[in-house]
Formats: C-alpha cells, structure tokens, sequence
C-alpha cells in the first residue's frame, strides 16, 4: 500500500465534519497521496468533486454508497456519513470478505475490542500497535475528549493524572448544522421581539427582560433540534439518558479517555463530570478539576502542556489573556487547543483547575481522520 497510491473511498464528505475534512485534505495536499473515490447515499452517477482531481485528472462520477462491491474493491475507506450509514454498510462490507481499512466519524464501532479511537498526537503508540497486530477499525473520538487531550496531553501521557471532573460547555454545532440554524433563528426571533425598545436609551431593561423571557417560553420559538430553547439560556443535558444519572456524553469523558490513552485496570484515570449545551456556534469548552499523582509546580504544569504537541497552547493566567485567547471566539477555525486559569487549587498542593477550548470540528472530528488516513498510506 505504500509504495503505490492507494484508492480511498470517501463517504459522507458533503456533511458539516466531510465538508471540514475534504477542506484540511485540500489544505494539506492530501488528494494528491491518494486516488479518491467518492460515493453518495442520494446522488450515485452524479459529479465528483472538482477538487477530487488534484493531478489534473477526471475526478469521475460518484458511486452508490450502499454498494458493497465497489467499496469491497477499496483498501481503505473513511466515512463520516453518521452511525445509521455505518450500522447499515459496516457489517454486511465485513460480512462479505471485505479486509482493509474502516476509518469512521461515527461512535457505532468506537468502544469494540477491534477498533481504536484515534488521536495521534495522543495515542500514536496505540494506533501503531494496533496495526502491527492486524487491527482495521480506527474510530475518531469523542469531539469534547479529543480537545481535552490534546490540551492536556502532557499530563495525561505522562501518567501524571489520578482522576478528573470536565464540566464541559458545549457548541451548538455539535448536534449538526440544523441545530446551529435553529441557535440563530431563536437569537433573531428574541431580538425582533425586543428590536423597538432596545433602540430606546431610556426604555426599561427589566420590561426588556420579561419579553425577552415571553418569547423565549412561547411555543412559537421553534426549539424542535434541541428539544429547548437555547438563545439566552444552556441545556444541562446531551445524548442519551443511561439511566443512573448520567448522560452517555459524561459516561464517554471516562471511557473514550483511558481507551484512547490505553491504559490498564491499574493504572485507570477516573474521569466524570457533567455535560451542558451553550448558546454559541462553534468550538467546545471544558472547566476541568484535576488530581496530579505529584506536587508540580504551575510553571512546571504549563511547562509539560506547551511541549508536548505543537497544538497546546498555554494561555497565561489573568484576566486579559484568557478574554482574549481562551474562548470560541478564539478559537473556532483553528487547530490550536488553547489551555489556561491553571492554578493550584484549595484542597492540596495537588489538585488544579484548567479550562480549554477547541475547535470540535477539527480536533475533535476531521482532522483525527485526515491524520489516520496519512498514517496507513504512510505519509505521517
């Protein structure tokens, strides 16, 4: 496989995380390492991307993406077509003899024995080992985890964490591009019920306030996406009920951690918190309380996060910097996981506070993928 270009096929690549993944592969020269094969669910026989034919070539047409003797003929497939595509294709693909490379956005195979979540600058170790051993599933991460490790990876991959709350704020552009349009038409439907008197300086804030609230209750604001209004006000609950208190987004901090990490029953990181939905559009962020296993200093804390991958960026501890370098303002469209508010907290010289955004959409979704895919081809 590597020492010819290989056939990809490309699944899913119209969606919010394929149209973020096509675009860092355009960025970083990908499509010339590969022959792309694009397939669709809804347009079998149309165009191919333009940008499918990096070498001047004929990008061709698109192949179905449910037939299983085109995608048998690849030696590597990436989908970021969503778990039902892959709950339909995967087994039956598998099923039929098909041996080589699932590499998938979607959760479906992330926690199977044969698969390994992905996060190279993180778990390179445990993505080589898997291939050395013949594995063939490497499933992108939990978007919130992927930015927390690559913020803290220093700390992590160094065994230097005993347990950890992640008490996470995020982005409406986790639930998909229907859900961030429905943020913005709540934002525009308060606004136009309040647009008159907030032109009024002298208008009273508090009669503001309560017709701000009145259109926020009434059943007119579609809240359909989120099941909520979120405009004005956050969501203290995302993904599923596991029945015992926790949502599977809380439940996936402890799990998809030490998965993608690799670690034993015995050296097991303790990690929970709690999940929450904020009104802004891109970029998740996370408040994080951890125990170390040793009394490290701040500058030597800060020190271990800016040099263990060139994405960590520590943000210095006041006022200014983290209004201007810690938030999703700063951060959306970057790869950069900007980390900060370190200290030492009150309950012992080895406890601390962090906080991290980062861009969900690269980090913790396309670019996981992007950098697996040049791993099996070889070029990273």
């Amino acid at each position: 496989m590597h020492n010819e270009i290989p056939s990809v096929g490309l699944v899913g690549w119209r969606g919010m995380v394929g149209s973020v993944l096509m675009q860092r592969m355009q960025d970083e020269g990908d499509f010339g390492r590969i022959n792309p094969v694009f397939f669709s669910t809804s347009n079998a026989g149309g165009p191919a991307p333009a940008f499918a034919a990096a070498a001047g070539g004929d990008p061709g047409t698109l192949q179905d993406a449910y037939d299983l003797q085109a995608l048998g003929k690849l030696g590597i497939i990436v989908t970021a077509q969503g778990g039902d595509y892959t709950s339909a294709v995967y087994p039956k693909l598998r099923s039929a003899g098909w041996d080589g490379l699932w590499i998938d956005a979607a959760s479906t195979l992330r926690m199977k024995d044969d698969a390994i979540i992905v996060l190279d600058p993180v778990n390179r170790n445990v993505i080589d080992a898997g291939l050395d051993r013949g594995i063939r599933n490497f499933v992108g991460g939990n978007c919130t985890v992927s930015c927390m490790l690559i913020g803290l990876g220093g700390l992590f991959r160094n065994g230097l964490v005993e347990w950890g709350t992640s008490m996470t704020y995020q982005a409406a552009s986790g639930g998909g591009a229907r859900h961030m349009r429905e943020l913005l038409n709540q934002f525009g439907a308060l606004h136009s019920a309040v647009s008159a008197p907030l032109q009024d300086p002298a208008s009273a804030i508090l009669e503001i306030d309560r017709a701000v609230l009145a259109a926020q209750r009434s059943p007119d604001l579609d809240s359909s996406q989120f099941g909520a209004p979120l405009a004005g006000s956050l969501l203290p609950w995302i993904d599923a009920d596991l029945g015992n208190g926790q949502s599977k987004e809380e439940w996936k901090n402890g799990a998809e951690t030490n998965k993608i990490l690799g670690t034993t029953d015995a050296n097991r990181i303790l990690m929970d918190g709690l999940c929450v939905r904020v009104g802004t559009m891109r970029s998740h962020s996370q408040a994080l309380t951890l125990k170390l296993r040793e009394d490290l200093s701040v500058p030597e804390i800060e020190s271990l996060l800016a040099n263990d991958n060139k994405w960590a960026t520590v943000v210095p501890n006041t006022k200014a910097a983290s209004l201007e370098g810690l938030t999703p303002v700063a951060a959306s469209g970057s790869l950069e996981i900007p980390v900060g508010r370190i200290r030492k907290l009150e309950m012992g010289p080895e406890y601390i506070s962090a906080f991290t955004v980062g861009d969900q959409l690269l980090w913790g979704a396309a670019e996981p993928l992007r950098r697996m895919l040049n791993i099996a081809i070889g070029a990273l």
